[in-house]
């Protein structure tokens, strides 16, 4: 199981920590509330509660490993899940190897974002005879992803290619344009849980169809979010990482520490973090709380690297605005080891590291800052994978996922919507010529609509 260490958040162990008491006073809050929780499973639970999502996958087996590559069609949620998971169970240079070196498995892309260098920086990289297109939208209505899709649709049928032999739909189950193209064209599709929002939505086929393809064992990931569900709904409070996650950063805010770093010292965890970050801020970033009140609640997330960011970040963390709690992300075991050469061992500036292992300088990089951070009174928690593999990925998604439900109810906000994404994709609705959107495009004199305050 991951290892949540609470050292250097506790007020016992440096200045600007928690006490004890101040965690235990939400103990029978966060324990009525998962009893409530588990008798109304939200969506992204029940997924990983039934084989339906994972079986729908696997049937698709016989059809994706025909392919070479995978190139994934998304935006936030859609695509921020599939990264993660790509860049921490498979290597750096995975797209490099030859099909014998990925053991048969394809190549895999992610392309999350319209900008037309990148877009077409993929697309240089693929044979569209050999590629699988997975166009995943719930609604079908997101630009972007939409946009990709048309710019796909258009090079098919330029090498004369059929688009229901290159493309799988990952769509709402019933509804939306996505659907209805899939219907008339017998395009193949996977469905995305009608209860599952887009951010909590790795663990359903939106991200396990880039994994399976890419040969990650989609059953393990599965079975460590059920295992983190499990020991979340049982477990007291101090034995409990998605509880103490969710209480630890909520008495943090109310502190004033409004921005929550997360801190990988690992490159293969540092995805992580960009998934968190959408997690955490569409989440919990909230005008109104739950009784209509004005609030303007939300922790800033902020990803960071180590040993990397020690060298960019660290100074403003260690001696900046006391408005920071820091999570570091670390494994115990590296896939790879790398032995330092003793050379120059006359040298004391460099002789101390020959012979050490390139992991354990990292990870004393990892302990170093986060006692020099707790010296200038900085809380930190610690987050250890006995080693990156799916069935930790797996638990790390459910209790972030569980973690941000638990600081919804302490903050008294629903976790699950975001009216504050829906305004500016109006506007751009409106500024592409999208009929209906016309009071949020320009006036004839070329001005904004949209009023200003």
């Amino acid at each position: 199981m991951l290892k949540l260490d609470l050292t250097y958040t506790l007020a016992e162990n440096v200045a600007g920590g928690l006490s004890s008491e101040e965690i235990e006073s939400h103990s029978q809050n966060i324990a009525d509330f998962l009893k409530r929780f588990d008798e109304n499973k939200p969506g992204f639970v029940n997924t990983v509660l039934t084989r339906r999502w994972i079986d729908s996958v696997n049937e698709m087996s016989d059809f994706i490993f025909t392919f070479d590559n995978l190139v994934v069609l998304g935006i936030g949620g859609s695509a921020l899940g599939n990264i993660a998971v790509q860049n921490a169970l498979r290597p750096l240079n995975w797209n490099s190897l030859n099909a014998e070196g990925r053991n048969g498995y394809l190549r895999i892309f992610v392309v999350d974002n319209i900008d037309p260098d990148y877009l077409s920086s993929v697309l240089d990289c693929i044979e569209p005879k050999n590629t699988l297109f997975n166009i995943i939208s719930k609604s079908g209505t997101t630009a972007e992803p939409m946009a990709n899709y048309l710019i796909v649709r258009g090079i098919l049928d330029a090498y004369g290619l059929d688009p229901k032999e290159h493309i799988i739909f990952t769509t709402d189950p019933e509804k939306g344009v996505l659907r209805r193209i899939g219907r008339s064209e017998g395009i193949r599709m996977l469905d995305i849980p009608p209860d599952v929002g887009g951010r909590f939505s790795a663990l359903t086929p939106v991200g396990l169809l880039s994994a399976k393809a890419a040969g990650i064992d989609i059953e393990e990931l599965i079975i460590g979010a059920r295992d983190a569900y499990d020991k979340t709904i049982k477990s007291t409070i101090w034995e409990n990482p998605a509880a103490l996650l969710g209480v630890i950063h909520y008495l943090h805010y109310k502190k004033g520490r409004n921005i929550s770093v997360m801190m990988a010292y690992s490159n293969r965890l540092y995805y992580l973090a960009d998934w968190y970050r959408q997690l955490w801020a569409e989440s919990l970033g909230k005008m109104y709380d739950n009784d209509g009140n004005r609030v303007d609640i939300g922790q800033t997330p902020i990803k960071a690297l180590g040993a990397v960011d020690q060298h960019s970040q660290v100074q403003l963390y260690n001696e900046g605005p006391d408005d920071k709690i820091i999570t570091f992300l670390r494994t115990e075991k590296f896939d790879r080891e790398m032995i330092i050469p003793k050379i120059h061992e006359n040298e004391p500036e460099l002789s101390y590291l020959g012979g050490k292992k390139l992991s354990t300088l990292l990870n004393s990089e990892q302990v170093g800052t986060q006692l020099a951070i707790a010296k200038h009174g900085r809380p930190s928690l610690t987050l250890t994978f006995p080693q990156i593999d799916e069935y930790h990925i797996g638990q790390f998604f459910m209790y972030y996922e569980l973690a941000t439900a638990i600081a919804g109810e302490l903050f008294n906000i629903n976790p699950y919507d975001q009216p504050g994404v829906e305004l500016g994709k109006k506007i751009t609705y409106a500024l592409m010529g999208r009929n209906g959107f016309e009071e949020f495009g320009l006036s004839e004199n070329g001005e904004k609509k949209v009023e200003i305050k």
